[in-house]
């Protein structure tokens, strides 16, 4: 996943800080932004994941830490919802301003709530989804312990949440009371999908009942099953990524890969890897593709590796030539399948090949015929596949030609 370090100012003149996630060729389709949990910061893993998977979708998504956390400026504990919400404000004006007004607000937990509460702030904003977010915001308080009775007492107290110390005032409670969620629901007018887990021991699932049925049509519900609220499993947060993908693609404007007419011209393919890792995110004419390395050589086997991936075009070459050729002869060719496999042997083991020095690579080919052929033209279509463009490529001198970027 590509990105690039971002700062703006809030509307207090404070500096927040962000990162923009872009898609592999750095041209989303539609930019969304991403309120992260209480007390949490724009680097929780389950927030990278989710956006790692919304940017293989072509999507440019902005995670900044809200005031007071993270990298940001402020005192945290000078702040509020309301803030939060704030916040989200000015880093819509400022992707509107620098880059491209947000189509997707997406809001985690008490960022959830936020996100609702900023939409109708957002012209540009033509889908909202929350995960594990609350109905009820005063019910935030019974997991603060003895502290909220402290507040009342002294009008401050610290608290210990995810291995940190934060002071909270008497204002955060007062500014939850006056959020109306609601409200919120009933005049939000965009389309709503309502992400929670039934084992979520934080926010209860019936917060997103409550949200799910106050909420107007169009909406959407998807559960999380055995998801914990941080979504600390990596599967878990790259699920959600890839659901709110196919979700939100529908409302963007414009449609993903509709609004861009193909250049055969320029068939330019984009790899990227990362610090870690053989993972790599790849972008072909659109289409988001990872290759990996298996698990016993180092990688993570997420992804084919670039030998499967160069055996796959073949295979892919093979087929579709034989479906081209059928078609123009007419011939009842029902299907083909096309099974390969990748190897490397010596080279004095190849009783065509000419050179019998080394290693050479082989790739074995079996084509299946399916369709009321007969012996003639499973005899033709048999020669047709060596005559498949990347066949013949791989049998050709190739000249590779590379340079470094400036």
């Amino acid at each position: 996943m590509q990105f690039q370090k971002v700062a703006f100012k809030n509307a207090e003149g404070r500096m927040l800080s962000g990162r923009l996630d872009l898609p592999v060729d750095e041209m989303p389709d539609a930019y969304a932004i991403f309120a992260h949990c209480f007390t949490c910061t724009k680097n929780l893993n389950a927030v990278v994941n989710i956006n790692r998977a919304l940017a293989r979708e072509g999507f440019g998504v902005l995670r900044f830490d809200f005031t007071g956390l993270g990298e940001s400026e402020g005192e945290f504990a000078e702040t509020g919802f309301s803030n939060n919400v704030e916040d989200l404000v000015a880093a819509a004006r400022f992707l509107a301003s620098d880059f491209q007004a947000p189509q997707l607000l997406i809001g985690h937990s008490l960022g959830g709530a936020a996100v609702l509460q900023a939409a109708s702030r957002i012209p540009s904003v033509k889908a909202v989804a929350t995960i594990g977010a609350p109905f009820d915001l005063t019910d935030l308080s019974g997991h603060l312990g003895t502290a909220e009775e402290t507040i009342r007492e002294r009008g401050e107290a610290e608290v210990h949440l995810g291995g940190r110390s934060f002071t909270i005032k008497q204002h955060f409670f007062d500014d939850l009371r006056r959020a109306k969620i609601p409200q919120v629901l009933e005049n939000l007018e965009r389309p709503l999908l309502v992400l929670h887990s039934e084992a979520d021991n934080i926010v209860g699932i019936d917060h997103a009942v409550r949200l799910f049925q106050t909420a107007r049509f169009p909406k959407s519900f998807v559960s999380l099953d055995r998801a914990d609220h941080l979504l600390s499993q990596k599967a878990d947060s790259l699920y959600v990524g890839s659901v709110l993908a196919s979700w939100a693609r529908r409302y963007m404007d414009p449609p993903r890969k509709e609004s861009r007419s193909r250049d055969l011209k320029d068939n330019r393919i984009v790899a990227r890897i990362g610090r870690r890792g053989y993972q790599t995110e790849i972008l072909a004419n659109g289409h988001s593709l990872v290759a990996d390395e298996p698990i016993a050589v180092g990688g993570a086997d997420t992804g084919p590796s670039p030998y499967d991936f160069l055996v796959a075009a073949l295979g892919a070459c093979t087929a579709m030539t034989l479906r081209m050729y059928a078609d123009r002869k007419d011939w009842p060719l029902g299907s083909a399948v096309v099974r390969l496999k990748h190897r490397k042997i010596h080279a004095k083991d190849c009783k065509e090949c000419e050179s019998k020095d080394g290693m050479m690579d082989q790739i074995e080919r079996e084509i299946e015929l399916e369709g009321p052929l007969d012996e003639n033209q499973r005899s033709r279509l048999l020669e047709i596949a060596d005559r498949c463009p990347v066949h013949r490529t791989l049998h050709s001198p190739i000249a590779v030609k590379t340079r470094l970027k400036d």
